[in-house]
């Protein structure tokens, strides 16, 4: 049995008591639980107990047994609201049934990283929320003693009920709740055996699952205030460009405009964080009194745009100085496409990332060589639920509402911009409706703060679909190259990527097939834009996992290998033999996922398939391989069937983590099949779905079967990981399906291109 330290602070114990009666309840009085929550069967409604008793920061017990977990993270519809609580309950060894789940709000002092990035949010917090669930188990069975005057080692719990093993002794969670409250944390607990687990590992239902579907107020765009002003911000119509003046008198009279503003979201001297953002400081709201009032006055409003300078800016990246540049110019996709191929092409600027053995000689020597680029667009995040947020500024304090993945630096730049102390600064997390990267950039958090503060009045701040859209933060351009050699008997001998973008380059140095090819050199290249670009799901390996799945492919090929076959060939040496000092996977583990899916797809016996293709990626922690089955209706492709074998370590909540694993598979299909920003003169060409093309719902596989490699690691990501594999495997069926490679997302553009020159050759 492990023990640990409780780590829970006296400071942080007495805030988090002093929380339960304050911020934790009236903070959500207007999403806050009823007085009985219905339960699934109206028939065991369950109450709500007479008094509650704080044991920790993370819980707190009623007189009558029943259990509120704070879930700290923000819900971003990975399902942490559900899952991080099921840790804390496995822990305190609740009965699930009689569990509460609430949001939980901003507050460091209490709950470690409250981030919603980097699938990041459990694999972080494991240890933490088994620490929260186990002290409060401990303070209970400490008092349960004292009640039943019994020794402590002598008693068991079973789903909230303690038991007296030399008697027929028993108490409740709900009869000891307030002797417990008032113990002294426990220095050290022991956390359970991990095959005791017996919530962990099951499937549960989403604790908001039933509010989403009849449509009771969980989002940002939910929050309603009496006195609210709703406003809407008119932005640049194209990157490159600048406020220069507008004329209030154009809307002043038009219905239920209340005032157009000019408003800088950061201060001159304020020092930039990484997330937030480093365009479009300089802004023109119209406030008003309704949605639609607004919507109508911003595209009436008449303002005058320039061209902007140069902008260089220093900004703090996780504690980096680090100088971005911002050209001055109208950019086009045209230029983007021919800057790429220039860069790739010449090797100005390159930076040597990484460098084992001689790659120069193993060309030189190779009995066969391969090259061949790659390319993918700008992307537009498109959440469901576009940006918005709600903002309560007076003198002494603010009071923010709304969806943000990183409140915990949101608070930061808050507080900067308005001239106000941290703690006068309260940040409530509702559910998010998508986010993918997009709301890790909070500038619309701090622009809804700044507005309340001038116009000192409350204010839900809304982002159209089209500011969304045409507001960036994008997912950059990519360009990778890549080159192979073989020797005589068709073993890979050389590997040479040289990878970059617009404005960062994708290239991961250290991963796979690093450390499994002797001669192995990659290279990276970056371009300046004024485009805003931004995290997007699973960032960079969201293009160069279907890059380099897709050229490995060309090589198994050009080395007459079984695709997956080569791979683990590769895999083994690397587990075996491994080049390098530094390699950033585990070989075994990505040999499980591909073992795991060559059965789950019947790989050896279907091997005749015409449109199947495989793909295996790392990243986030974790281990993904997709095998995709694809057909051909019409010159359309159809996807028939994907397997999707997952190492994410420990699963805690296996129906969700499906549905996360089929929702990134379906997504990376889309992305590589449909998705495209591009630009003319600046100026985002698409502004709405009905020119940007996202995957719909006829073309999503026709069947998913997800399966998770069994082991005790502790968890790792699941929200990205599936994403970035299966652009491979798509790309590997395409070739198969058609007979031809396809090299520059969106696939559909070259495909339908293809199908023309077929028809004209006919």
């Amino acid at each position: 049995m492990k023990k640990i330290q409780t780590g829970i602070g006296r400071r942080s114990f007495i805030k988090s008591v002093s929380m339960a009666g304050g911020g934790l309840v009236i903070g959500f009085n207007w999403l806050a639980c009823k007085k009985a929550v219905e339960a699934e069967n109206k028939e065991v409604a369950l109450e709500m107990p007479d008094e509650w008793f704080e044991l920790n920061g993370y819980l707190k017990v009623g007189d009558n047994g029943v259990v509120t977990i704070y879930s700290p993270n923000p819900e971003i519809g990975q399902n942490v609201k559900t899952s991080m609580p099921m840790i804390v309950a496995e822990e305190l060894d609740v009965d699930w049934k009689n569990v509460v789940v609430e949001q939980a709000p901003l507050n460091t002092d209490v709950f470690k990283r409250q981030i919603a990035g980097g699938s990041q949010s459990i694999r972080q917090s494991w240890e933490t929320l088994r620490m929260a669930g186990a002290t409060a188990r401990e303070m209970l069975l400490m008092a349960a003693a004292e009640k039943l005057e019994v020794p402590l080692e002598e008693l068991s719990v079973n789903k909230g009920i303690i038991s007296h093993k030399n008697s027929d002794k028993s108490i409740s969670y709900g009869d000891v709740a307030a002797t417990a409250s008032k113990l002294e944390v426990p220095k050290e607990v022991a956390l359970k055996e991990k095959k005791d687990f017996s919530i962990i590992g099951t499937s549960r239902k989403n604790v908001d699952g039933k509010k989403i579907v009849t449509g009771q107020p969980l989002f940002g765009l939910d929050t309603y205030q009496d006195d609210m002003l709703i406003a809407m911000i008119v932005h640049p119509p194209a990157f490159g460009k600048r406020l220069n003046s507008f004329d209030p008198d154009s809307i002043k009279d038009m219905p239920g405009i209340v005032d157009v503003v000019e408003l800088e979201t950061f201060k001159d001297d304020y020092k930039r964080s990484a997330f937030d953002t480093d365009a479009f400081d300089k802004l023109v709201v119209v406030v008003g009194k309704s949605t639609w009032e607004v919507m109508n006055a911003k595209k009436a409003l008449k303002v005058d745009w320039e061209e902007s300078p140069e902008i260089v800016l220093n900004m703090d990246i996780f504690g980096r100085d680090t100088t971005v540049s911002h050209p001055k110019g109208l950019e086009s996709t045209e230029d983007h496409v021919k800057m790429m191929d220039n860069m790739a092409s010449k090797g100005a600027k390159i930076e040597v990332a990484r460098k084992d053995g001689d790659t120069q000689k193993a060309f030189k020597t190779a009995a066969r060589t391969i090259e061949r680029s790659y390319y993918a667009p700008f992307l537009a995040h498109n959440c469901m639920e576009p940006m918005n947020f709600f903002a309560d500024v007076t003198d002494d304090k603010a009071t923010l509402i709304g969806p943000i993945q990183t409140p915990e630096f949101m608070e930061n730049s808050v507080a900067e911009r308005l001239g106000m102390p941290k703690e006068n600064i309260e940040i409530q997390m509702t559910r998010m409706g998508g986010g993918f990267g997009r709301r890790l950039y909070g500038h619309f958090v701090t622009e809804a703060a700044a507005l309340s503060q001038k116009l000192k009045s409350p204010v839900k701040l809304i982002y159209t679909r089209e500011d969304d859209m045409t507001f960036g933060t994008y997912r950059p351009a990519y360009h990778a190259h890549y080159k192979a050699a073989l020797d005589e008997n068709n073993n890979l001998i050389g590997f040479h990527v040289r990878a970059g973008g617009i404005p960062e380059s994708p290239l991961f140095s250290n991963r796979f097939p690093a450390g499994a090819v002797e001669n192995y050199l990659a290279e990276s290249w970056t371009i300046d834009s004024n485009i805003t670009t931004g995290a997007f799901r699973a960032p960079r390996s969201n293009f160069i996992a279907g890059a380099e799945q897709a050229f490995l492919d060309e090589v198994a090929e050009e080395a007459g290998k079984d695709p997956i076959d080569f791979r683990l060939e590769l895999l083994n040496k690397a587990k075996e033999n491994p080049v390098g000092e530094k390699n950033d996977y585990d070989a075994e583990r990505y040999i499980g996922v591909l073992n795991l899916v060559r059965k789950m797809s019947n790989w050896d016996t279907n091997a005749s398939n015409s449109g199947r293709g495989v793909a295996a990626y790392y990243c986030h922690n974790s281990y993904v391989a997709h095998v995709l089955d694809l057909s051909m209706e019409n010159s359309t492709p159809r996807v028939d069937n994907v397997y999707c074998a997952l190492d994410c370590g420990i699963v805690v909540n296996p129906d969700a983590a499906t549905n996360m694993a089929e929702g990134g598979t379906i997504d990376g299909i889309g992305s590589a099949m449909y998705g495209e920003i591009s630009f003319k003169n600046g100026n985002p060409q698409q502004s709405n779905f009905d020119t940007y093309r996202l995957i719909r719902q006829k073309e999503a596989p026709k069947n998913i079967e997800v399966s998770f490699v069994k082991n005790d690691t502790d968890p790792t990501g699941l929200g990205e990981p599936p994403f970035p594999p299966v652009m491979g495997a798509l790309a590997n069926a395409l070739y198969k399906a058609t007979g031809k490679r396809f090299y520059k997302q969106p696939f559909i553009k070259e495909l339908n291109e293809y199908n023309e020159s077929k028809i004209l050759k006919t």
